[in-house]
């Protein structure tokens, strides 16, 4: 049996050890100077991670900052929103019987087999079309609506929101609003953490959507701002050591973020059943 376990155990490492590679060189590059960077073994350690920090700061006057409130914005809102959404929805698709549920549920489950590539242009017309277009609005809409959250909250109200409990309040004179927020979303806290989290990193590192919706800099997030440091580092190769920088600050709020929520999250969304 020991060595039945083994096996999984080993894969689960060597999965974790592929996905640490590229974060664990995005430490050890960040901290070389322009010369290291290129004249250095790959993971040996350089003397110009807070010189790096300064000039990346001070990047025209300090625009990095501008990216990283702009994504906290888009990934913060964004999957509150979001959260808000599913909730609701996921709650209203698992406990109320209505003509057309299934249906609705269909075409949320086909929804999430649709890749965002495909629906990015199309949204760009749309938002274009009604003046949104270079706004935050333009990006912060789209993401509200998420077909696999939605999926997430039915199947968790479904598994720890029991009917008897609905019923009893209805008895007691509870409204429906009053029963969603006095009775649903907190039992439904774990399973609205998993979603927010998904939510969040999936914001917070989309590139494509506010690169077809943005034109304005000052709008830009941290993948699309980077993205510009890029494509302008063909020409001056300093940058290189700013991008590098710049995203291993990207990736300390997600770090912090799940440190902080990791209590409230649980892996398995069955965890919040009720049990008699």
């Amino acid at each position: 049996m020991k060595r039945i376990g083994l096996v999984p155990t080993t894969i689960l490492v060597l999965g974790a050890l592929y996905c640490l590679f590229p974060v664990s060189w995005v430490v050890v590059a960040a901290t070389k100077t322009p010369g290291e960077l290129f004249s250095t073994a790959t993971f040996s350690f350089g003397s110009g991670l807070f010189s790096n920090l300064a000039d990346l700061f001070a990047y025209r006057d300090g625009v990095f900052w501008l990216w990283m409130v702009n994504t906290l914005l888009y990934a913060g809102g964004g999957a509150l929103l979001s959260t808000l959404v599913s909730a609701a929805a996921g709650f209203a698709l698992a406990k109320y019987r209505f003509p057309g549920r299934n249906a609705i549920f269909n075409v949320l489950i086909g929804g999430i087999l649709v890749p965002g590539v495909v629906l990015a242009m199309p949204q760009y017309l749309l938002f274009s079309k009604i003046g949104l277009a270079d706004t935050y609005w333009s990006v912060l809409l789209p993401q509200i609506l998420h077909p696999y959250s939605i999926y997430l909250a039915r199947v968790y109200s479904q598994a720890a929101i029991p009917d008897s409990l609905l019923e009893a309040g209805r008895l007691d004179g509870a409204s429906e609003w009053l029963l969603l927020r006095r009775v649903a979303l907190p039992m439904m806290v774990p399973g609205l953490v998993t979603i927010f989290l998904f939510q969040f990193v999936a914001i917070w590192n989309n590139f494509l959507l506010p690169f077809i919706m943005l034109g304005d800099d000052g709008k830009f997030p941290l993948t699309v701002g980077l993205y510009t440091m890029l494509a302008a580092g063909a020409n001056q190769p300093s940058l290189y050591n700013l991008i590098i920088t710049g995203t291993l600050v990207a990736l300390v709020p997600l770090i912090a973020l799940f440190l902080t929520m990791q209590r409230y999250w649980r892996t398995d969304l069955s965890s919040g059943a009720v049990k008699s």
